[in-house]
């Protein structure tokens, strides 16, 4: 997530809720994996060797994906310098450890010498303020709560899952069964009989629909306001909703966005493309020095920079800016608009099937909405979207500047 200076008024409830998202945004990691299809957005971007992408870093596993595409530089824009310090650890580890203390730290979350690695191979790599993060938490990879995905601000929530999972020993034999099946035929047979009637009631959809929960997610008033709009069961049915499709529709053997969370870890055949031999292999063998990590704003970045961006990743920041700082998001698309290359890619997410900003932000001399300065690829978006393993964002757009 992305601060900018508060603008506008906004209701006693929204102040309060600001104030509280912003203390626990500012003092935590927030982020401890990418919520976000990468393959997807490579299908989307298409990127080259000639591409300079510009990613909001969230955990950094996104950018080392994109990183394997070979673009020429990956810019990692966040204002939360922790979630850079996240993303500059697994850095210096492709750099200075081999594959299974890699894939140990990483992909299963625990390894038992890790804080004599990070002490004599990993911490000289790092930025001062990296450094100081870590120096304070390398017992979060050898922790008895047993993952490193069990810590941060998302973690604790997958903690408390887990905790709740592990007192309903039925529904977890069966979530496990799922995670395991051979096809969505049997997905959706051992979701509908066995995981859907033990799920959903009413402790569990109070408790996902609480602002305290969704905070901990990384998810803001403004964006909780926006499903509930949205969907008649509020942010319970949206989340059930999601659910659903994802364990009824979509094939789970390589969804590792789920499993993680579920599991605490991932397994070899279902991780991050960058938790895979041959791609650590890949970028440690150079492709991984593409990447430039930086603490900004989007907007502070793009005014600092003198390269012109073919490809932007820009998550879904943009939800609450409109809410709570329009005049900053106005300032961020004059930015986009005046560093992106001709034709440069924009992608983003929403919780808003269409999101009201693309109708609200007014950009250039002639103060024109952004519908009319961007091409909107609604078709493509609209088809990849239905790919999306991850499943909770209601919007996918595909935006390409002019030319």
């Amino acid at each position: 997530m992305l601060a900018a200076p508060a603008t506008g008024t906004a209701s006693l409830r929204d102040r309060i809720d600001r104030r509280i998202f912003n203390a626990i945004w500012s003092r935590n990691l927030v982020y401890n994996t990418c919520w976000e299809d990468p393959a997807v957005d490579r299908a989307a971007l298409a990127l080259s060797t000639d591409d300079i992408v510009l990613v909001i870093t969230s955990a950094g596993c996104n950018a080392l994906d994109y990183a394997l595409q070979g673009p020429q530089r990956v810019h990692c824009v966040d204002a939360n310098p922790r979630q850079n310090a996240l993303l500059e650890l697994k850095i210096a580890a492709i750099r200075a450890l081999d594959f299974d203390d890699f894939f140990a730290v990483f992909g299963e979350g625990f390894h038992a010498g890790f804080e004599a690695l990070y002490r004599d191979r990993l911490r000289g790599q790092l930025s001062e303020f990296a450094r100081q993060w870590w120096d304070r938490r390398t017992h979060w990879f050898t922790s008895r709560r047993g993952s490193f995905y069990f810590h941060g601000l998302s973690g604790l929530v997958a903690r408390a899952a887990r905790t709740w999972f592990r007192a309903q020993p039925r529904l977890r034999a069966a979530t496990l069964q799922l995670l395991d099946a051979r096809d969505v035929a049997e997905q959706r047979r051992i979701y509908d009989e066995e995981v859907a009637p033990l799920l959903w009631n009413r402790a569990v959809n109070w408790t996902i629909s609480r602002p305290l929960v969704m905070n901990l997610l990384g998810v803001p008033h403004p964006q909780r306001r926006l499903v509930e709009c949205q969907h008649a069961d509020g942010v319970a049915g949206f989340i059930r909703e999601s659910v659903q499709t994802v364990f009824r529709e979509l094939p789970l053997a390589d969804n590792y966005f789920w499993r993680v969370y579920l599991t605490g870890r991932y397994e070899r055949e279902c991780c991050p493309e960058y938790l895979r031999r041959a791609n650590f292999d890949r970028l440690k063998n150079g492709l991984v020095d593409c990447i430039r990590v930086h603490t900004a704003t989007v907007t502070g970045f793009l005014r600092q920079t003198d390269e012109r961006i073919s490809r932007f990743v820009l998550l879904d920041h943009m939800d609450w800016m409109g809410s709570y700082y329009p005049a900053a998001l106005a300032e961020e698309w004059e930015a986009i608009l005046a560093r992106a290359a001709p034709r440069a890619r924009i992608l983003l997410r929403s919780a808003q099937r269409n999101p009201s900003w693309l109708d609200a932000v007014r950009v250039g001399p002639r103060r024109r909405g952004l519908r009319e300065v961007l091409r909107l690829n609604e078709p493509l978006a609209d088809a990849l979207a239905e790919h999306d393993r991850v499943h909770t964002y209601a919007g996918f757009v595909i935006a390409d500047a002019p030319a």
